[in-house]
């Protein structure tokens, strides 16, 4: 009886642990099955099954890494409606004779054609420049992305330029990840940004606001409100001229949902601003961010150890930096980081100071190729405002904040390319670099060599300067001068106004700005300073003689002459005043 009742107990015993180890049992296979379903069902979208593949291949990525699959992207439109009408397309606009006239006054004024622009459909549609495999791109759902709020920043835009931007934003968003839209004026005085633009936007019921600065503050510090005034999770900062290609938005919150301190870039398209022409400027390459040593704002292909980290042509890559008028970025991480630099006034130094900090605070700059946006490049405006309490050579005073409080031993590198602005006021940066210090950033040469080498390959740091300022003949008391002359054109003398900045280095380069300058037989003429392969190239010939004063090609052996009207290389002569020069140096 004993033997019995203690069989009942152990068949009780294993049939409940049946009962608890069964259902686990089928759970994992169950999990295990559901892998290869997702592979299997995206071999079989032809059947029907595309819906259920893409939940699936969501599920599998944790709803945030964007998944590449044989069908239509879960943002793309289907049906996208066919609309006719002047410039439909991105196609040129192009005005009869009786209107060019009246067109001139517009682009005076706005640096827009504003003829053509106003012929143009507030609502059209541009055409799709993005790679083809962006549309097969499944981006997590809208619960599963930041919401945006794009900052608009005006001064005196074109009506129709100005409100083609809003349509366009509000047209190709995703209604669900569109916060707001933060429109700031900058001081504008034309009267149809004041009250008509007020009551314009009301048809939107709220989600497009506009604030008023005031007075002139400059684009920098008109941005910063626009952010601050922002109540969506990431602040997406575009031009007051731009158009939007279609599902520019979900690709660069994808981004910053993935790691919120990514600041994501969409690849700049232009439009032309006498017919509005839309055009993929980059083609089918990849390009990304760059600078020389003035902070002229460069871009180069992408290297090929950063194109190997992609399994796909469209995903995002890494960029030193961007060009500064379009990007996303997480709005509490851009606060962390200080916002812009206040001491930044109008613009310029704007990018660089972004991102240098993202990169050296623990986030990364991506350029993502799937977000295009459309940029119209302004043409020659006469109409313009002064910031008041900006500097004359404010560009300057920015970049040299940027270089003190971020580029450690490098920023010698900028005072050598620009040493006119060396003794330039640029105000108190202690709270910057104590932001710096706080947030434990990495210093500039790790930044250097490790994200932005291909700008060191580019543009190697230069060399110290010999002499440098404005060079003046002792004879006939004229300076060295370019004269506007073009590459490959010659230069001469002029008047000396103290105005040209030109420099001999160590290396025994003449430069001035960014331009180099050669021998050619008996003439000394304007170079392009980089090679076919945009590597910077010098010729580093020339050799200044202290003792003699004389400027001595080392590849003519011959030496700076003038006659008070031309510049020449002739015979090298100790005795002749006309070979000597004197270097004065110029601060601003």
């Amino acid at each position: 009886m004993r033997y019995r009742v203690g069989r009942i107990v152990r068949l009780v015993i294993g049939l409940a642990c049946l009962v608890v180890i069964v259902p686990f049992l089928l759970s994992k296979l169950d999990s295990g099955n559901t892998i290869s379903t997702v592979e299997d069902t995206r071999d079989d979208d032809s059947k029907g099954n595309q819906d259920v593949s893409k939940a699936r291949i969501l599920t599998k990525t944790n709803g945030l890494q964007p998944v590449m699959s044989d069908s239509l992207g879960n943002y793309e439109l289907k049906d996208r409606p066919t609309q006719t009408g002047p410039g439909e397309g991105g196609i040129p606009v192009i005005l009869s004779p009786d209107e060019e006239q009246a067109a001139q006054r517009t682009i005076s004024q706005y640096g827009f054609n504003m003829v053509v622009s106003d012929k143009i459909s507030m609502d059209r549609n541009i055409k799709d420049t993005r790679p083809d495999e962006c549309k097969n791109w499944i981006y997590p759902d809208v619960q599963h992305l930041p919401t945006a709020s794009v900052i608009l920043v005006f001064f005196d835009e074109g009506w129709s330029v100005l409100v083609r931007t809003i349509h366009s934003v509000i047209n190709t968003s995703p209604k669900e990840l569109l916060k707001d839209i933060i429109l700031v004026d900058d001081g504008s005085s034309d009267p149809a940004l004041l009250e008509p633009l007020e009551k314009y936007i009301k048809r939107w019921n709220g989600l497009v606001k506009l604030y008023r600065t005031g007075k002139r503050v400059g684009l920098i510090a008109a941005r910063t409100l626009g952010a601050d005034k922002s109540t969506g999770d990431v602040i997406v900062i575009l031009d007051a001229h731009c158009e939007c290609v279609v599902n520019w938005l979900p690709p660069l919150l994808t981004r910053i949902a993935i790691n919120r301190k990514a600041l994501a870039v969409p690849i700049v398209d232009g439009i032309e601003w006498k017919t509005f022409e839309h055009s993929n400027i980059y083609g089918s390459t990849n390009f990304r961010g760059i600078w020389e040593w003035g902070f002229l704002y460069k871009e180069t292909e992408v290297p090929e150890q950063e194109l190997r980290k992609r399994k796909y042509s469209s995903e995002p890559y890494w960029s030193p930096t961007h060009a500064g008028g379009l990007l996303a970025i997480d709005r509490q991480w851009f606060f962390e980081l200080g916002a812009y630099d206040p001491g930044i006034k109008v613009w310029g130094a704007e990018q660089y100071e972004l991102s240098f900090k993202v990169w050296q605070c623990g986030g990364v700059v991506e350029w993502v190729p799937c977000s295009h946006v459309a940029h119209a490049y302004r043409g020659p405006r006469s109409h313009s405002s002064p910031v008041p309490g900006s500097s004359p050579h404010q560009i300057s005073v920015n970049h040299i904040r940027l270089a003190q409080v971020w580029m450690d031993e490098y920023a010698e590198y900028y005072f050598i390319r620009e040493p006119a602005i060396r003794k330039l006021d640029y105000g108190d940066i202690s709270e910057r670099k104590k932001l710096r210090e706080q947030l434990k950033c990495k210093s500039f040469k790790w930044f250097m060599e490790t994200i932005a080498y291909d700008a060191l390959q580019k543009f190697p740091p230069p060399p110290k300067n010999v002499v440098w300022g404005e060079c003046k003949n002792v004879q006939h008391s004229v300076c060295l001068a370019d004269q506007g002359a073009s590459f490959g054109q010659p230069i001469g003398v002029s008047g000396c106004y103290r105005q040209q900045v030109w420099r001999l280095n160590e290396g025994g380069e003449i430069s001035a700005g960014e331009h180099c300058f050669a021998s050619d037989h008996d003439i000394v003429k304007k170079k392009f300073c980089l090679d076919h392969q945009g590597r910077w190239n010098p010729v580093g010939e020339w050799q200044y003689d202290k003792s003699t004063k004389q400027i001595r090609s080392n590849k003519q052996q011959l030496c700076m002459d003038t006659d008070g009207h031309s510049l020449k290389l002739l015979e090298c002569n100790k005795t002749k005043d006309s070979q000597k020069w004197e270097w004065t140096e110029i601060y601003y």
